[in-house]
């Protein structure tokens, strides 16, 4: 993830690639560990996702659409239920009874998340920010996606400053543990 481009572009090729991910687990048989590997995968990228949305694009909804507090308190609402699912999946092998269902229920929940935002959120700030704004807000994201966390953490703070002044420890833990146990490395 980071693609280049303004805020908008850089988030939808995102849900592309997610939208990838899903399909690849989706193709294989139950129980099969590439499983497995794929939706760690798939939490890393959301994670690094979520949390550049967190810090820099659901500010800007507040700052620049009428109703954005609305509209980011529920995009953040959609954020921390998608992270309490990443983080049960995130304990669970691919031959878990529990797998497939988390598995699942993780697709519609980023699904129906991806389908509003494109939908709603993100046509409004295209019409509501000068394409400059816009820009800024990519390279903002594609930079706080190189340091954001890779794990769920459903307890961390999700709004500004503390999320941002947290993200990028948890970040470089996250990524040092990864390492460590060479999760999210392709087979």
């Amino acid at each position: 993830m980071g693609h280049g481009g303004d805020v908008i572009t850089e988030l939808t090729t995102d849900h592309r690639e997610v939208e990838e991910l899903f399909t690849r687990i989706t193709e294989l048989p139950s129980g099969d560990p590439e499983r497995k590997r794929l939706a760690d995968q798939v939490t890393m990228e959301l994670v690094r996702h979520s949390v550049a949305e967190e810090e820099y694009l659901y500010p800007a909804v507040r700052e620049h659409l009428a109703g954005g507090d609305a509209l980011a308190d529920k995009e953040l609402e959609d954020h921390a239920s998608a992270e309490r699912t990443m983080k049960e999946l995130e304990g669970c092998k691919a031959d878990d009874p529990r797998f497939d269902a988390l598995v699942t229920q993780l697709m519609a929940e980023i699904r129906e998340h991806v389908a509003d935002e494109e939908a709603n959120l993100l046509p409004r700030l295209r019409e509501a920010c000068p394409q400059e704004t816009l820009e800024e807000l990519g390279e903002k994201v594609r930079h706080a996606k190189k340091t954001a966390p890779t794990r769920p953490h459903p307890a961390a703070p999700d709004k500004p400053p503390a999320n941002k002044l947290l993200a990028p420890g948890t970040g470089m833990i996250d990524r040092l543990r990864d390492a460590l146990t060479g999760r999210g490395k392709h087979g």
